[in-house]
């Protein structure tokens, strides 16, 4: 990347984040979410303790993260007047709109994947045995969860009903990371060994630079039409 285009996006981080931080109910309304649907968990699964094994507690907590994800990046471009976008264009490279997209929202997530493993696992208690790969597996989660809704985002803002399009855009790519990442967990739920784990990492991370590089050179094609 050149240094204009770092610059550039900078400075489209410092916008998101400036306007986020004038509108706090965005943020504040997504970690309400997070502890709502936490609490409502802790309250199904009181009545029945048995039920709560580790592969439930693992899966309840992935599925919960990935609708937080979905709930707080669909926003990222429909939120976008369509003057601001032309001024957007008349002013930055759809690189480094896009890659500025990709980092504030995987920056969200991990604030939100966070703060939502530390509130589960003091409600639903916590099961894990390897802390140091069950926070890396969050991390790759969060990138991976946030470049590929960034990037179908964008594509469906160009749709007339972009919820339902980005729905089914992407589920053929959330869906094997999803289930790569539950596995992932549960080997650090077990507290195995990272050797045994060096599959679901490499695929993890894998997948998190193809959508962003693909990001990267596809979407300035779609900023142009």
């Amino acid at each position: 990347m050149s240094s204009g285009i770092l610059n550039e996006i900078k400075t489209l981080i410092w916008k998101e984040v400036t306007l986020e931080w004038r509108q706090k109910y965005a943020l504040s309304g997504m970690l309400l979410y997070v502890i709502s649907t936490v609490f409502v968990c802790y309250l199904s699964f009181n009545l029945r303790r048995n039920q709560l094994t580790p592969i439930v507690w693992n899966t309840l907590f992935w599925i919960i993260i990935l609708f937080t994800a979905v709930n707080a990046i669909a926003k990222s471009f429909s939120q976008e007047r369509y003057g601001r976008l032309l001024y957007y264009y008349s002013l930055c490279s759809p690189q480094a709109i896009i890659i500025s997209k990709i980092i504030y929202n995987s920056l969200i997530m991990l604030l939100l994947s966070g703060m939502g493993f530390v509130f589960y696992s003091f409600v639903m208690g916590n099961a894990i045995g390897d802390m140091g790969l069950f926070i890396l597996c969050l991390f790759l989660a969060a990138i991976g969860f946030a470049s590929v809704l960034t990037l179908v985002a964008g594509i469906a803002s160009k749709a007339d009903n972009s919820a339902t399009l980005m729905a089914v855009l992407s589920f053929p790519i959330i869906l094997p990371m999803l289930l790569m990442t539950i596995k992932l967990a549960k080997n650090a739920m077990d507290g195995l060994d990272w050797s045994v784990s060096t599959d679901e990492i490499s695929t993890l991370l894998s997948i998190d630079l193809i959508v962003i590089t693909l990001s990267y050179l596809l979407f300035p094609y779609l900023w142009r039409s």
